[in-house]
């Protein structure tokens, strides 16, 4: 025998007598046509004053509608004990706030240690059954908000927000230099990079994309602090359009700063890893090795031009590509602040929706992580210095 959630309800009113059941699931209790062909084929999926009945038949006016989704779990996941941040849970919903480093959701070669396999286990742990269900993603090195459906209901009606455009979301990131105008539109499409298709590119041919940004802070002219709004949800959509303005994230291995070209070391993995792609060496030669980033030394500052490729080799750049003593000081500059964090500088900060089911308004904040905290302060202390 089934076992189900508890039901959803809707009492017809005077106005809506005589309506037809199907009319009232899909344009009163929003049903989807999938959702709906899937309770029609459960035993108890949708119920009329407490029985079974066609979704044909005439409604009156005080009726009881119910539907009843069969309980799921994630057979395919292994449960693990991970420790996660929640937000918020209730029989609809889980949000919690993702650490940096973990993936959410199982992938081809990475079967375990994932944000998936903690909840799985949490729910486990509590008896319950629930299918892990994100409602989007974040990137393996981005932190912040994420929303968890519990059923198909709750996913299906905060993925219809989402593409009707009604569901804020905004992130914190920490960009190297400062955009150009304090707030503004980056619309620009993105698609795979052929040369490279874990990447994207900006390019004409590519998905729309449309990302908003507003400065907060700026810390001289080396880096500054942005809020972003999505209105789209390309796959690594913030850090390409940063990257497109010439304000790449702070930290980000895959999407970084010009200056360090397109050798080797340009791509550093499916996320990309800033602390993995400046190598020890150059990070000593720039002043930056240790757990505190130096002033840049007066070694480099001063820089010849014949010593200034010594800098470009060890920093991944393109061995036949010719630095200048003043691009070797920025580079350093660069790689100074790439090293100060071992991800990219972005994290999801707010997250605003209508709750599924009781239709209010439902806003989640999550503080920025240690990690960008002191990027933070350092980015103060710095340019407060000059």
């Amino acid at each position: 025998m089934s076992s189900y959630y508890p039901p959803l309800n809707y009492i017809v009113p005077p106005s809506e007598d005589g309506w037809l059941l199907k009319t009232i699931l899909q344009k009163r209790m929003d049903i989807s046509r999938k959702l709906l062909s899937r309770l029609k084929m459960t035993e108890q999926g949708i119920m009329l004053n407490g029985e079974r009945i066609y979704i044909s038949v005439k409604v009156a006016a005080g009726d009881r509608v119910e539907i009843r989704m069969e309980q799921e779990t994630s057979e395919d996941i292994l449960p693990q004990d991970i420790p996660f941040d929640i937000l918020y849970e209730d029989e609809h919903l889980l949000v919690v706030n993702k650490a940096a480093g973990i993936i959410v959701h199982p992938t081809h070669g990475h079967y375990t240690d994932t944000l998936a396999n903690g909840v799985v286990h949490y729910w486990a742990a509590k008896g319950e059954k629930y299918r892990f269900r994100p409602v989007h993603r974040l990137d393996q090195e981005t932190s912040g908000v994420l929303v968890i459906a519990k059923n198909p209901y709750s996913h299906q009606h905060i993925s219809e927000q989402m593409i009707a455009g009604t569901v804020d979301k905004r992130y914190a990131a920490f960009v190297h230099g400062v955009p150009a105008s304090p707030a503004g539109d980056i619309d620009g499409p993105i698609d795979r990079d052929p040369a490279e298709p874990h990447r994207r590119i900006v390019t004409p041919d590519g998905y729309p994309s449309l990302t908003r940004y507003e400065v907060k802070e700026v810390y001289g002219d080396r880096a500054a602090r942005v809020e972003l709004k999505l209105e789209t949800g390309r796959t690594h959509q913030i850090r390409v359009h940063m990257s497109s303005i010439g304000c790449p994230l702070i930290g980000d291995g895959m999407y970084r700063h010009p200056l360090y070209g397109r050798g080797p070391g340009a791509s550093a993995g499916a996320d990309g890893n800033a602390a993995e792609a400046v190598p020890a060496d150059a990070q000593e030669l720039a002043g930056i090795a240790g757990p505190e980033p130096a002033e840049l030394p007066l070694a480099v500052q001063e820089l010849t031009s014949e010593e200034a490729p010594v800098l470009a080799e060890l920093s991944g750049l393109d061995p036949g590509r010719e630095l200048t003593a003043e691009e070797a000081v920025q580079l350093a500059g660069v790689a100074g602040l790439d090293a100060a964090i071992p991800r990219q500088a972005l994290h999801a900060v707010r997250l605003s929706f209508k709750h599924p089911v009781g239709l209010e308004e439902l806003v989640f904040e999550a503080p920025l992580p240690p990690d960008m905290a002191l990027l933070e302060q350092k980015l103060r202390e710095d340019a407060g210095g000059e």
